[in-house]
C-alpha cells in the first residue's frame, strides 16, 4: 500500500520522476507534465512522512493519498517551515497534472518554465529528509 512507503522511498521516486519529466519536456509534453507532477507529489509525501505530519497518518488510515491530503500537507508544511511560496509551487504542479496531462494543453516551453517550481519542492524535501537522517 502506498501509504506505507518510507520517506526515502518517496524521495527516490521524486528524483526519478523529476529527471524523467525534464527529459521529456520537448519530446512528449503530456508525459513530461505527469512525471513532473508525480515528482512534486512524491516530494510532498516525503515531507509529510519526514516531518511526522497527521496527513501521513491519515494517508495510511485511508490507504491512499487523496488530493485533499496533498493540498493539506502543502499548507501544513508551508506554515511549519515558513515557506510562503510553497502552496503556489504546488499549484504549478497541479496545473501540470490537470492542464498538461489530463487536458494535454501545455507546450514543452510552458512545462520547462514551471520545472523550477517542481524542482524547488523536491529540494525542500531533500533538505528536510537529510536533516531527519
Amino acid at each position: 500500500m502506498e501509504g506505507y512507503k518510507s520517506a526515502e522511498e518517496h524521495f527516490n521516486l521524486a528524483l526519478r520522476y523529476l529527471e524523467e519529466g525534464r527529459n521529456l519536456a520537448d519530446k512528449d509534453p503530456v508525459q513530461a507534465s505527469e512525471k513532473l507532477y508525480k515528482a512534486a507529489e512524491e516530494a510532498v509525501k516525503t515531507l509529510a512522512i519526514a516531518l511526522g505530519l497527521d496527513e501521513a497518518r491519515k494517508a495510511v488510515e485511508q490507504g491512499r493519498w487523496s488530493s485533499t491530503l496533498l493540498f493539506d500537507t502543502i499548507d501544513t508544511v508551508a506554515i511549519k517551515l515558513n515557506i510562503k511560496e510553497l502552496p503556489l509551487w504546488w499549484r504549478a504542479a497541479w496545473v501540470l497534472h490537470v492542464e498538461g496531462f489530463h487536458e494535454a494543453r501545455l507546450s514543452g516551453d510552458r512545462i520547462k518554465k514551471d520545472y523550477k517550481y517542481i524542482e524547488a519542492i523536491v529540494e525542500i524535501a531533500k533538505k528536510v529528509l537529510h536533516e531527519k537522517m
